[in-house]
């Protein structure tokens, strides 16, 4: 199972939403390319990026702090939040995203899904599923659609996606447990490669998520629960640490080719 960091960016910083909730926000470093550097310190292997700004205004908002992570990092970065046109695909991927990650679009302009993949390999493009109740919601969470979160999947499927970034919302950043029920519904009906998100808490979770690897759920995003140190080793490198010299001690960075299409 690959446990991947998630980083929130709003106004240029790092934060935590609850439930999604833009009011309902924590700061927890002002540099989010900081943050990816403590959690690539902590040995992530992959990270997943939200821009939350584009995700409600469909505008790069916050470009500059990505491309800072993507040039420091030698993992590969992730990204979501309000990717609604071709360009913006191609934007992120020129600047070396490894994926990227189509959400609202998907719904509301599934032909541009179905344009991506013409250019760029399936491992590159992925569709997010934010769901509430089985009903992905769209535009940051704000509005739902007229889809079953499994239905709208296997259209993606026919059109050539084969992984999902799958999120229960009603258990994001509550710290109450994961969504295994709702994941373990999803992957049986869709039998996709899948990325979990959503309430994981502690080790147990992710134990039951491992469970379901004969499903397809392969990988997990994971916030708050590593933004608040629920998992013991991390409070050697983050939490007792708050003095840290992180452009001095903790550079990442390595000489990248980065490519264009890579299609």
């Amino acid at each position: 199972m690959l446990i991947i960091p998630a980083i929130d960016i709003k106004d240029g910083k790092c934060v935590r939403l609850t439930r999604g909730d833009f009011s309902r926000e924590k700061i927890y470093l002002d540099n989010p390319r900081d943050m990816a550097i403590i959690w690539r310190k902590q040995n992530a292997k992959m990270l997943h990026i939200v821009d939350l700004d584009a995700a409600l205004t469909g505008e790069m908002v916050n470009f500059q702090k990505i491309r800072e992570i993507v040039d420091e990092l030698d993992i590969p970065v992730q990204v979501g939040g309000g990717i609604r046109t071709a360009d913006a695909v191609k934007r992120y991927l020129d600047i070396g995203v490894g994926r990227v990650v189509i959400g609202s679009a998907a719904v509301t302009d599934p032909g541009l899904v179905a344009e991506v993949l013409k250019s760029y390999r399936s491992s590159r493009i992925v569709v997010g599923i934010d769901a509430e109740n089985g009903i992905p919601k769209i535009k940051g969470w704000t509005e739902s659609s007229g889809l079953k979160d499994y239905e709208l999947a296997l259209r993606m499927k026919e059109m050539g996606v084969e992984r999902i970034v799958y999120t229960d919302i009603s258990r994001d950043g509550m710290l109450q447990g994961v969504g295994y029920e709702s994941t373990k519904r999803f992957a049986e009906k869709t039998r996709m490669k899948i990325t979990a998100s959503g309430g994981v808490t502690n080790f147990e979770d992710l134990v039951k998520l491992d469970s379901l690897k004969p499903l397809g759920v392969d990988s997990v995003i994971i916030g708050k629960a590593l933004y608040e140190c629920n998992f013991p080793c991390q409070k050697l490198w983050y939490c007792y640490e708050p003095s840290i010299r992180i452009d001095q001690n903790y550079s990442t960075a390595m000489p990248q080719q980065k490519s264009g299409n890579d299609a």
